[in-house]
């Protein structure tokens, strides 16, 4: 090999060293803009995933929302004549009183006995069609949530805590007592 020949073979050997590092420097550049672009992808990806879950968050509350607007507005039409129903208690009771009470063999008062007859049945189907039903208990079990004991009476024809007697009917409103029974209680011979 002459002299030519070596000093190319050393300028091909420094060319190797001198791009060699270039390429590296190339690749970690790469690389590093690579681990660059994935953290940010990685980061776009858990924000994205919070923002989907703060909408699925927020349409639940909304369904939520919906839900107990549309209860309330139930509960307001169904309870809405409370205050009515509960005026019209003391006009039930008085007729019933009044038939209760007349002398149904006076002939003189049958027609008018049959016309408050007539009134109370009426007045009792009309409240029945906005959800005002009687509490009539006499012979069912003790029950506090829908009657009001006015007293114990010791009775050994009946099982202890059985309605023997109704003072007063109570009534309930679409299923929410507005007035409890007023009632006499048997209790046990001791």
């Amino acid at each position: 090999m002459n002299h030519e020949e070596q000093k190319v073979e050393q300028m091909e050997g420094l060319e190797d060293h001198v791009e060699q590092p270039d390429v590296d420097s190339e690749l970690t550049q790469e690389q590093a803009r690579i681990a660059e672009l994935e953290a940010q992808l990685e980061a776009a990806t858990a924000a994205a995933a919070d923002e989907r879950d703060r909408a699925v968050r927020a349409v639940a509350e909304m369904e939520n929302l919906r839900r107990r607007a549309a209860q309330d507005v139930e509960k307001a039409h169904k309870f809405a004549l409370e205050k009515f129903a509960s005026e019209l208690l003391p006009v039930l009771d008085n007729l019933e009183r009044a038939i209760e009470l007349a002398d149904k063999e006076n002939d003189a008062l049958k027609p008018m006995i049959e016309g408050v007859e007539l009134t109370l049945k009426s007045m009792v189907s009309s409240v029945a069609k906005f959800g005002l039903t009687p509490i009539d208990p006499a012979g069912q079990p003790f029950d506090p949530n829908a009657h009001q004991a006015m007293s114990m009476v010791p009775n050994a024809e009946v099982a202890p805590n059985t309605v023997i007697a109704v003072m007063q009917k109570g009534y309930d409103l679409n299923g929410r007592v507005i007035r409890p029974a007023m009632v006499m209680v048997a209790k046990s011979v001791d």
